[in-house]
């Protein structure tokens, strides 16, 4: 980890003591010192921002991150936050379309791009296709009536209907 980003990470450490203001001000600092085509700046600048609740602000630089090139891990969490962004300015659909574009096979954020686009999808109109996805993730995690939380994730992905045998069951 390079020393820029350990001061970004305990600035984040210390958000909740700083306030909003003073965390957009550091982050604003920190990103003054990366060269302008680096996209961890712009990335960091909209975090500070969304996490303010300054989702309109935050957009372009979420948009400046994405053209630059941001990758690896961050490019997954530039997705899930910018997504969260897009659906609170009213525009689930981009964000659908967002995190549909890297869904992680597996790993500590495959469930979060899942929740959130779940959320997403409720604002768009599709509570049953939202609701089949998120118990589909969450039937990997349960250690009893995994198979039957992923029977009914299957049948309300499919529509309304009768159960299909044995979905109840372990």
């Amino acid at each position: 980890m390079t020393d820029w980003q350990q001061r970004v990470d305990a600035v984040w450490d210390a958000a909740g003591e700083l306030g909003d203001d003073e965390v957009i001000r550091r982050i604003d600092a920190l990103a003054a010192e990366l060269p302008a085509d680096d996209p961890r700046a712009p990335f960091e600048q909209g975090g500070a921002r969304d996490s303010a609740g300054l989702e309109a602000e935050a957009e372009p630089f979420y948009r400046r991150a994405l053209e630059l090139g941001l990758d690896g891990r961050s490019r997954i969490e530039l997705h899930v936050q910018f997504a969260s962004t897009l659906r609170n300015l009213g525009r689930p659909g981009e964000a659908i379309a967002l995190l549909d574009a890297v869904e992680p096979e597996s790993g500590d954020l495959r469930d979060a791009v899942i929740g959130f686009r779940a959320l997403a999808r409720v604002d768009a109109g599709d509570a049953r296709l939202a609701a089949s996805e998120a118990v589909a993730a969450l039937a990997g995690h349960v250690t009893q009536y995994g198979r039957a939380l992923g029977a009914y994730a299957r049948e309300l992905a499919e529509g309304p209907g009768e159960p299909r045998d044995g979905a109840a069951s372990a």
